[in-house]
């Protein structure tokens, strides 16, 4: 598999009633898909994994990869606090049909560095399957800094792929590549990928990365972007990026950015409701008002982009 260009972060549709929205789910990969990304990523923080049970992780799974049919690489989030679970859900997601697993480091009291190096070093043993390092310190409580990534990335093969979403995303991008490039005996080559909804995404490629692993409900818009970089028409992709990162940005607010999102790919016809469960906020009011100017300052853009 190649992991570059756009992986879309998937969210889990549900309808009113709080049961996983299987058609919807469905209808959502299509949409992906037909934008063009380069692969998918099931059961991340943005497809509120930690409010579904092993089966519905399960289910949600399956049914990402049946309507996929082989299409595109899948990427499963296999993140646990305890590295025994994420070995099981690794296993499963292995053979399922999954081609990689996300994984951020475990959540625990007075976490180090090497109990994290221990961590992926276990489940690389355990498991054959490539694995995402995911630097999200939100989830995990505990900031990789590049040099540790870096570690990772040369003690750990199979885990020389690097989701970045602790800014500044583009300066740790340059700062791990330079760590890397410095050692050239190992030969060590890494892929790494912004997130946080893209709102850094042609900073991150300038810095060299290899695209964008993140949600974001105009998937074509990324793929457009990282499409003319690769190209190396980098005015044109920077003036894309630039006309259409106040949505990107508007979208991936914390606390209320999965609703955002949700609400966007229900107006787009994906999702049969844009439901959240809870806790998860829900929109109000001056929100959607605000939602709607902002889609009004970008549309010209987005029919650009969805017609090509």
């Amino acid at each position: 598999m190649t992991f570059e260009g756009v992986y879309s972060v998937l969210p889990t549709p549900f309808s009113t009633d709080g049961a996983v929205d299987e058609a919807s789910l469905r209808r959502v990969v299509k949409m992906f898909l037909d934008a063009g990304v380069n692969g998918l990523t099931a059961l991340g923080v943005t497809g509120e994994v930690a409010r579904l049970d092993d089966a519905e992780r399960a289910h949600v799974l399956d049914v990402v990869l049946d309507e996929v049919a082989g299409r595109v690489p899948v990427v499963a989030g296999t993140t646990a606090d305890g590295t025994r679970t994420c070995i099981s859900y690794s296993r499963h997601a292995r053979v399922a049909g999954a081609a990689a697993v996300m994984v951020s480091p475990p959540r625990m009291v007075k976490l180090n560095s090497d109990a994290v190096v221990r961590h992926y070093a276990a489940l690389a043993e355990a498991v054959d399957i490539e694995i995402v390092v995911q630097d999200y310190p939100p989830i995990s409580g505990y900031a990789m800094e590049p040099w540790l990534l870096a570690r990772i990335a040369r003690e750990i093969p199979k885990a020389r792929t690097i989701k970045l979403e602790d800014p500044p995303t583009p300066f740790k991008t340059s700062r791990i590549l330079e760590q890397l490039g410095s050692d050239k005996a190992r030969d060590v080559k890494v892929r790494i990928f912004g997130g946080l909804g893209g709102v850094f995404l042609l900073e991150e490629l300038l810095a060299g990365a290899t695209g964008a692993m993140t949600g974001f409900a105009f998937p074509e818009i990324l793929v457009r972007i990282v499409s003319l970089f690769t190209a190396r028409k980098i005015d044109e992709a920077a003036d894309l990026f630039y006309r259409t990162v106040p949505l990107m940005r508007f979208e991936f607010q914390e606390g209320i950015g999965m609703a955002i999102r949700k609400e966007v790919l229900h107006r787009r016809g994906a999702l049969a409701s844009p439901a959240t469960r809870p806790p998860a906020a829900r929109l109000d009011d001056a929100t959607r008002q605000a939602l709607d100017r902002v889609l009004e300052w970008v549309k010209p853009e987005m029919q650009v982009v969805t017609r090509g």
